[in-house]
């Protein structure tokens, strides 16, 4: 017959227990990440790096700034149209979110800053355009 032992859920150095803590009120409004201190691969929420599969993350402050990679314009569970966008961050690890304006209006290419508001249905982070892009005739 099996039995368990209680060493199993003792917390080592390298585990992932209490990823992505905030402390104190200055860090409520910024957005957290995991960088990998094996192989530097920056990551947001996640347990294991995705390059190396180690657990050994330490968590950072992003500056807040990245660039649309895609954009998508999403009709349904909502009264009104939304987007959800692909954002790449400054520091290199992607992360899903809204950007602020007309849903047609965000492209691939446009600049953004994390903005103070966040999504109250989804949890996820809203960013603004940081400047009116020049668009060609279409």
């Amino acid at each position: 017959m099996y039995h368990h032992s209680g060493s199993v859920a003792r917390p080592t150095a390298g585990s992932a227990v209490g990823v992505l803590e905030t402390t104190g009120a200055a860090q409520d409004d910024a957005m957290l990440f995991q960088r990998c201190t094996w192989c530097g691969t920056a990551m947001y929420h996640r347990l294991l790096c995705p390059v190396c599969q180690g657990s050994d993350l330490r968590t950072e402050r992003s500056e807040g700034t990245g660039t649309v990679r895609h954009s998508t314009v999403v009709h349904r569970n909502s009264p009104a149209a939304r987007n959800v966008s692909l954002i790449e961050m400054a520091e290199g690890f992607v992360v899903r979110g809204r950007v602020m304006g007309p849903p047609i209006g965000i492209h691939s290419g446009d600049r953004v800053r994390l903005s103070q508001a966040k999504d109250p249905v989804r949890g996820e982070p809203v960013f603004q355009l940081v400047d009116e892009p020049y668009r060609a005739w279409t």
